[in-house]
């Protein structure tokens, strides 16, 4: 997400009832701030409340969770007999309504739901996942980081934490991973999907047919080149994470510049100085793409609504992925997209109220059918 970046137009909104008639329509912005957070604890008490944030743009309320009690709420669960994953979980468990389960980007954590999970936990009950190298989750070393591990890694948790099928909500990196999770599903444990921004791939490498990529390719090459020298790594490692440059990297990702406060960077800062982190970092960024988006999607019959703000500059909508994101609804029928007003690429967390007036009503159709 945030070091993954190192490297207006009206909303439209495709039905697919009518997938050759868009209709036009304005969303309204919305942000909120948060409390702080450091705790970190391997535990499994029971999910934690959400507190009420006032939302200075918005002029609203939104319910957003205390961060330390995040971290305090969070479970620990053991993948593979070795790696331990950091995860949490709000609501009733024993409700019979689809679960849903969020994926966060690159560089993010659990925490980056934090304004999401509260208004989500009202209805269903609500699962996030630290993937593996990110977050809480162990960072191992020597370890190849893959697209393909961590959609490996969504489908054990759903079959060996959730136990039913689920709702994958997932941003940027994350939203990939789900795609391929669902695609490689055999036990229909994947009710439906949300996808917030999702990326082409692992890294910048994947999407070659964007023009500025292909300009852009021969320094990314190099820059792997520099990722493989121990010392030039650390270096470079060392200077992206610090808080000035994290601040602004965020503020460069998000559209509304409120929502990039010194808890937002903490949540990004505080995984990074790990054991494992810049082990995890070089090889996600330096590592092979993984399956590309584009493929898998016309393979999935399941339900899909792709939310995409208009201000990204990772995966702007007029790069290849955004152009083929935004053609979708046209070919495949079910697919729903919403296009959001002066949000960057991770809508969840730079205009959440945007996010759940498309989400909810979405959800509530899926899980009642």
């Amino acid at each position: 997400m945030a070091m993954a970046a190192l490297t207006a137009r009206p909303n439209l909104i495709y039905s697919p009832a009518s997938p050759s008639n868009p209709r036009l329509r304005l969303l309204p912005a919305a942000a909120t701030a948060v409390p702080s957070w450091r705790n970190r604890r391997a535990s499994q008490p029971p999910a934690a409340a959400a507190s009420v944030v006032t939302s200075p743009a918005s002029g609203g309320k939104l319910p957003v969770l205390n961060l330390p009690e995040i971290k305090e709420k969070c479970r620990r669960w053991l993948w593979k007999g070795k790696f331990s994953v950091n995860y949490f979980v709000s609501g009733n468990e024993s409700d019979s309504k689809p679960p849903v389960l969020l994926v966060h980007g690159f560089g993010a954590s659990v925490p980056h739901w934090r304004r999401n999970i509260g208004t989500l936990a009202k209805s269903y009950t609500v699962y996030a996942v630290d993937l593996l190298g990110f977050g809480d989750s162990d960072k191992p070393r020597d370890f190849t980081y893959t697209m393909e591990t961590w959609a490996e890694l969504i489908l054990d948790f759903l079959n060996e934490i959730v136990g039913r099928p689920t709702v994958l909500v997932g941003n940027s990196v994350g939203s990939l991973a789900c795609v391929i999770a669902a695609s490689e599903s055999n036990q229909n444990m994947v009710r439906a999907l949300v996808l917030l921004n999702c990326a082409g791939g692992m890294n910048n490498k994947a999407v070659v047919d964007d023009w500025r990529i292909k300009l852009l390719l021969p320094l990314l090459w190099f820059f792997d080149f520099l990722l493989r020298q121990p010392r030039i790594a650390s270096a470079i490692f060392e200077r992206v994470k610090r808080r000035e440059v994290l601040m602004d990297v965020l503020r460069s990702v998000y559209g509304n510049k409120e929502s990039v406060d010194e808890e937002l960077v903490e949540i990004i800062k505080q995984p990074a100085d790990d054991e494992g982190a810049l082990e995890a970092f070089v090889s996600i960024v330096t590592g092979p793409p993984g399956p590309n988006p584009i493929n898998l999607l016309p393979k999935l019959k399941l339900p899909v609504l792709v939310l995409w703000g208009d201000q990204d500059t990772f995966t702007p909508i007029d790069g290849p992925v955004g152009k083929y994101f935004s053609t979708l609804p046209s070919k495949l029928e079910n697919v729903q997209l919403f296009m959001l007003e002066g949000v960057g690429h991770c809508p969840h967390d730079d205009r959440p109220e945007l996010v759940h007036d498309k989400l909810l009503p979405w959800l509530g159709n899926v899980c009642s059918s």
